[in-house]
């Protein structure tokens, strides 16, 4: 059964909101400009709700033109499902996490496409594809430490003029489809002719 606290990241607003935050500290004004299909309102609430759940911390207030302006980001690693959260989860809930990211994903997606500038996945360094591998595990551990390890270095990169915020997104599971590896055909090849 889902957790109060996975429920408070896996909502489609919040999520969006922890997403926009990841990496960057950013006001209500601010993420407004970056989510312009969230109404205000609805922005202010859901910031208050991570806000006092421990998800987003207050890092700054300020006064502006008689109003508090307030400067978010997330409060340390807290914002992120744990390995007890997802243990938990029946495959119901399962289901449901995994359709609402697919569905955030797509949103993402479909905001690139909607942009005014014109759509270049080669220059602009976006993509899709599906490629099956056929590893141990102990070479699926293998590789997944040396993703993490290629993409460590990228990772406290503060935002500059020359830097594009990029959406890196994963998905691996077991192809369940798949034969047995001792059914499976191997690479298209000619015999040697003797």
């Amino acid at each position: 059964m889902a957790t109060s606290r996975t429920n408070l990241i896996l909502h489609p607003v919040r999520l969006r909101l922890l997403t926009t935050l990841a990496r960057r500290q950013l006001t209500a004004h601010q993420l407004s400009e970056l989510l312009p299909d969230i109404p205000q309102a609805t922005l202010y609430h859901h910031l208050g709700t991570l806000t006092r759940a421990g998800l987003l911390r207050v890092v700054s207030e300020r006064q502006v033109r008689g109003a508090v302006e307030k400067l978010y980001a997330l409060a340390d690693d807290n914002a992120t499902l744990s390995q007890a959260d997802l243990a938990s989860a029946s495959r119901e809930d399962h289901l449901r996490y995994f359709t609402l990211f697919v569905a955030t994903l797509l949103g993402d997606f479909s905001r690139y496409l909607q942009q005014d500038a014109p759509i270049d996945l080669l220059a602009d360094g976006a993509g899709y594809r599906q490629v099956p591998f056929y590893l141990s595990d102990d070479e699926f551990v293998e590789m997944v430490t040396a993703l993490n390890r290629a993409l460590l270095p990228y990772l406290g990169n503060q935002p500059s003029p020359n830097r594009r915020r990029r959406l890196f997104s994963t998905i691996m599971f077991p192809d369940v489809a798949s034969p047995d590896a001792s059914h499976d055909i191997g690479p298209a090849t000619t015999p040697p002719e003797e």
